[in-house]
């Protein structure tokens, strides 16, 4: 019996990944464990986007040398985007106890790879290479009600701070008949919420035959039964289309909810990151999705702390943010990564000027929410429950509400199931979380 565990790192696309090759590993005849203690072979999934992701990775191969040190495990394998980064070579010299090396999208060949290892072979680093248009296994790791379906590798945009392009290459998106029947077999094991993410998702298609678009794809995935909301993360602002708008206003199954990472809205910052728009655009961009979908959740992510971005930069974006103009918020730092194309300026903001910045906005989008909150007092939301906190106390999430990243819905009451949804009366607000009280149960 050949006992494995994986450790992943990073965003729900890297998750993907993991559990992909969970999948591919269990069809192989490999068994899965939970526990790195028990696994004969590790296999750690790594982000290396930025610094705070590479030392996370670092941290991860070093805890799990130590299994392989004391003779639990027996191979240690590190893979993805720390790999496709820095390359064997240079991560082998740091970690000679490993024992093998993958690229992104390693799905396509972990197998073969950890047979020849487990065989006594030599093995080979290999880089990451276009997945073929084939459904391969998967091994849900979410609950059983959600799960996210990639629709998109790599992205062609070239922002100046991003090293995805690099990375991961260029925009391959997968054709919509391999998605839809991915999309199926998920609806068909009980997945309820579907999530698609890419890196660009209003970017799906323009790479293949007949340039499909995501809103044809939507318009086709809301006609799967058992599939009750379906949403899509991360999108360029200018992505979105009116045809997409439209559709979201049409289909009760899409959630009224999307993530649009704005980075910052100073247009001379945005220029230098290699981006469009600047505040205006945004606040008319707003307005009409406000105008099309009242109800919309929108989240964004910005950046603080990129080179040239002075006091009067920031506080346009500060300024931004106190307008309210968004339900969800997160803000990073600035990263002066050596092979990005910002790196060629003057990092010209200290570290502790970045974390400054950063807790600025963050204290500024607390008071936002708690703002926005108590405006949803009195109103009905369709909740999904996920967790019972005991105590006659559970939680769950709304469609304004991503796993693991959004706030919950807490609910009192003596009786309810995971995994279902229900109609929650909200009757308080927190600066992030919402309580409220049953009001009706649904499927």
């Amino acid at each position: 019996m050949k006992l494995i565990n994986i450790v992943s790192l990073g965003c729900s696309k890297n998750l993907v990944d993991s559990e992909t090759i969970l999948g591919v590993l269990a069809s192989g005849g490999y068994v899965v464990t939970p526990s790195p203690e028990d696994a004969e072979i590790i296999l750690i999934n790594t982000c290396g986007f930025i610094e705070p992701a590479v030392k996370e990775a670092v941290d991860a191969i070093l805890n799990c040398l130590q299994f392989k040190e004391k003779g639990s495990c027996r191979y240690v394998i590190v893979l993805g985007c720390l790999v496709s980064r820095y390359g064997e070579k240079r991560l082998s010299q740091l970690f000679p106890e490993v024992d093998g090396w993958l690229g992104v999208d390693a799905y396509t060949v972990v197998l073969p790879y950890l047979d020849r290892l487990s065989a006594g072979e030599k093995t080979q680093f290999t880089e990451s290479r276009i997945p073929g248009e084939y459904l391969y296994p998967r091994m849900l790791s979410t609950p059983s009600h959600t799960a996210y379906l990639k629709i998109a590798e790599g992205c062609s945009h070239a922002c100046s701070f991003c090293l995805i392009p690099r990375i991961r290459g260029p925009l391959h998106s997968k054709t919509p008949d391999l998605i839809y029947r991915e999309a199926e077999q998920l609806a068909a094991v009980g997945v309820k919420e579907l999530i698609l993410v890419a890196q660009d998702s209003g970017a799906y298609g323009g790479d293949l035959p007949g340039k499909p678009t995501l809103t044809e794809l939507l318009k086709n995935l809301v006609k799967i039964k058992g599939l009750h909301w379906i949403r899509f993360l991360y999108m360029n602002p200018y992505s979105l289309t009116p045809d997409l708008i439209k559709t979201m206003q049409e289909e009760k199954k899409l959630c009224h909810y999307l993530d649009l990472p704005l980075q910052h809205v100073n247009r001379n910052i945005l220029r230098s990151m290699g981006r469009k728009g600047d505040i205006y655009s945004y606040r008319q961009l707003i307005k009409t999705l406000k105008t099309a979908l009242p109800d919309l959740a929108l989240r964004t992510t910005l950046m603080v702390g990129y080179p040239g971005e002075d006091r009067e930069a920031f506080q346009e974006l500060q300024a931004f943010v106190g307008h309210g103009y968004f339900d969800r918020l997160g803000v990073f730092s600035y990263y002066h990564e050596e092979e990005a194309r910002s790196f060629k300026y003057p990092d010209t903001v200290s570290f502790l000027e970045k974390r400054r910045r950063a807790r600025d906005i963050m204290r500024l989008q607390r008071r936002v929410s708690r703002h926005k909150n108590q405006e949803s007092i009195g109103r009905n939301l369709e909740v999904l429950i996920e967790h019972h906190l005991g105590e006659d106390i559970w939680w769950g999430r709304s469609y304004r509400d991503i796993p693991e990243i959004d706030p919950h819905v807490i609910v009192k009451s003596d009786n309810l199931e995971i995994g279902t949804f229900i109609q929650v009366q909200i009757n308080q607000a927190a600066n992030y979380d919402l309580i409220g009280t049953i009001s009706h149960q649904g499927n």
